[in-house]
């Protein structure tokens, strides 16, 4: 695959964590503000999924070895949050009174959150070894 090519799909998968950062911020601001006290662990495990995305998206945006060990640390704990609650809300739903950006493998985002940290993990990957060929 073309360097060129290679840089044009790290520029999607930067833009689409971008935007599933601000989808999550905005609603974990929203369920946090209005209705914190319905769901606090399924609130908080919002809020802490958006500052996954928003770490993962500057991280994959930068260039150099440290953003590439933060990149792969957030896309890592991202991976395991959305399998664990994932399975988690599915399991013992009485746990999750409301979704999380990653109940049912983040369901309510068409599944994106499942796909995107193997999509992360792959790029990370990749783009490694593209630098160090």
């Amino acid at each position: 695959m073309s360097e060129r090519k290679h840089a044009g799909i790290g520029r999607v998968l930067v833009a689409v964590y971008a935007v599933l950062a601000m989808a999550a911020t905005g609603r974990s601001f929203v369920q946090i503000v209005q209705r914190f006290d319905e769901a606090p662990l399924a609130y908080s495990l919002s809020a802490v999924a958006a500052v996954v995305y928003l770490v993962a998206t500057v991280a994959l945006a930068m260039r150099g070895d440290a953003s590439r060990t933060v990149a792969l640390a957030a896309v890592c704990f991202e991976l395991v949050g959305v399998l664990v609650v994932g399975t988690l809300s599915l399991v013992a739903p009485e746990l999750f009174a409301h979704d999380t950006v990653w109940s049912r493998y983040g369901m309510g985002y068409l599944f994106i959150p499942a796909v995107l940290p193997f999509l992360g993990l792959w790029w990370l990957r990749a783009s490694r070894e593209r630098v160090t060929a």
